[in-house]
C-alpha cells in the first residue's frame, strides 16, 4: 500500500493470514517475553502457517544467532529453521560488507550473533581497538557485557574508524519488565566521542532490504509491537502492518501516534492474524467500529457505546488521528481509555 498521514485503522473482510503470503514477525513482545511464549502465539503462529502463510522473524536483537533463535522457537512449539529467522546483525553485516573489502577486521561489539554475521560477509571480527579494525559494529551484548567494551568502540571510533550499530531500541522487554536495549548503549559510545553511527536496523532501510531479500516476500504484513521500530519500519517499507498490544505500546501511546506510527490493523494478540478486522467507518461527526462510536471534542476524545473494548479502541484512534492530522494528537482521551479498561 502507498503510506501516508494515515486517519485510521483499516479494515479486512479477509483473515490476515489469508489476505497476505508473510508475515514479518517481531519476537520480543510478539511471540515471547523473556524466553518465555506469550498467550496465543504457539496457536496462532501454527493455524497461520497451516493456512500457508510464510512466517517470518524479524529482530533487531543482535545478540543471537539464527540458528539460536530458530532453536528456541522450535523448543516453543513454533518449528522454525534459521533461514525463517532475519537479525538487525544479518542487516548491519551486509551494509559494512557493502564499504569495506572483503576478509576487513571489524571491531565486535556486543554477542555471538554479530560475529556469525560478519563472517558470513567475509568479514573477520576483532575484540580490540588495537587490532587496527576498518570499522566498530556495535549489537545488544546481553545483561553481562563488560563495561570496557564500550571503551574499546570509544577508542576506536575516536581514532575515526567508521562506526555502526545494529539498532538503536532504547529498551527491551523482558519477562521481568523492560530493560535498557541497545540504543542505551550506543549512547554511551555517541557521549564519549560525538561521534554517529550508521544504523541497520529497524525502522531503517538496511533492515527491510534484508528482510525481503530473505524471505521474497511478496505481500508482507509486518507484525510488531514498537511503534518506533516495527510499524515506522513497515511504513518506510510502504507495507501494511498488525499492531499487537502484548508488548511496549499502550492505548494512550497508539492514541498519539504520529503518522509514521500509526499502524493498518490492530489488535490484542497474534489471534490476531486469523480473523478480518473490522471496518472504522464515519459517524456524523465522529467514527464508529462496532459498538462504540468516538469523537475528537473541543479538549478530549469522547467515547459512546459498549462492546469489545478494542473496537472502542479503534474507534478512538480515528477520532484522535484525524484531529491530529500529520502531527500528534493532543487531546486528553484519559476517560475513553478508561471506560474501555485499557
Amino acid at each position: 500500500m502507498s503510506q501516508g498521514a494515515r486517519t485510521r485503522p483499516e479494515g479486512s473482510g479477509q483473515a490476515l493470514s489469508e489476505a497476505y503470503d508473510t508475515a514479518l514477525l517481531d519476537l520480543d513482545g510478539v511471540v515471547y517475553a523473556g524466553g518465555n511464549a506469550i498467550a496465543h502465539a504457539v496457536d496462532s503462529l501454527a493455524t497461520a502457517r497451516e493456512g500457508g502463510m510464510h512466517l517470518a522473524y524479524v529482530t533487531n536483537n543482535a545478540l543471537r544467532t539464527p540458528d539460536t533463535v530458530a532453536e528456541h522457537l522450535t523448543e516453543l512449539g513454533i518449528p522454525t529453521g534459521a533461514d525463517d529467522v532475519i537479525t538487525s546483525a544479518q542487516a548491519v553485516a551486509r551494509l559494512i560488507s557493502e564499504q569495506v573489502p572483503a576478509g576487513s577486521r571489524v571491531l565486535v561489539i556486543g554477542g555471538e550473533g554479530l560475529r556469525v554475521a560478519l563472517r558470513e560477509r567475509g568479514l573477520e571480527p576483532v575484540e580490540s581497538a588495537d587490532d587496527d579494525p576498518v570499522a566498530v559494529v556495535q549489537g545488544f551484548g546481553g545483561p553481562d557485557l563488560p563495561w570496557g567494551r564500550f571503551a574499546e568502540a570509544s577508542y576506536a571510533v575516536a581514532r575515526g574508524v567508521p562506526w555502526f550499530a545494529s539498532n538503536t531500541d532504547l529498551t527491551i522487554p523482558s519477562g521481568r519488565g523492560i530493560a535498557p536495549g541497545n540504543g542505551a548503549a550506543v549512547e554511551v559510545v555517541r557521549i564519549a566521542t560525538g561521534a554517529e553511527p550508521q544504523v541497520a536496523g529497524k525502522p531503517l532501510p538496511p533492515m527491510h532490504r534484508e528482510t525481503i531479500l530473505r524471505t521474497g516476500a511478496k505481500r508482507p504484513l509486518v507484525v510488531g509491537d514498537r511503534l518506533d521500530t516495527d510499524i515506522e519500519g513497515a511504513f518506510n517499507g510502504e507495507v501494511d502492518s498488525l499492531l499487537v498490544l502484548t508488548g511496549v505500546t499502550d492505548g494512550a501511546q497508539l492514541l498519539a501516534a504520529p503518522p509514521q506510527h500509526r499502524p493498518t490493523y490492530v489488535d490484542a494478540d497474534l489471534r490476531g492474524m486469523l480473523t478480518g478486522q473490522p471496518e472504522v467507518t464515519e459517524a456524523g461527526e465522529g467514527f464508529r467500529c462496532g459498538g462504540w462510536t468516538a469523537r475528537a471534542g473541543a479538549e478530549r476524545l469522547e467515547l459512546d457505546g459498549d462492546g469489545e473494548a478494542l473496537d472502542g479502541l479503534r474507534a478512538l484512534c480515528a477520532a484522535a488521528w484525524t484531529a491530529a492530522g500529520d502531527g500528534v494528537c493532543e487531546l486528553d482521551g484519559g476517560k475513553a481509555l478508561a471506560r474501555l479498561g485499557l
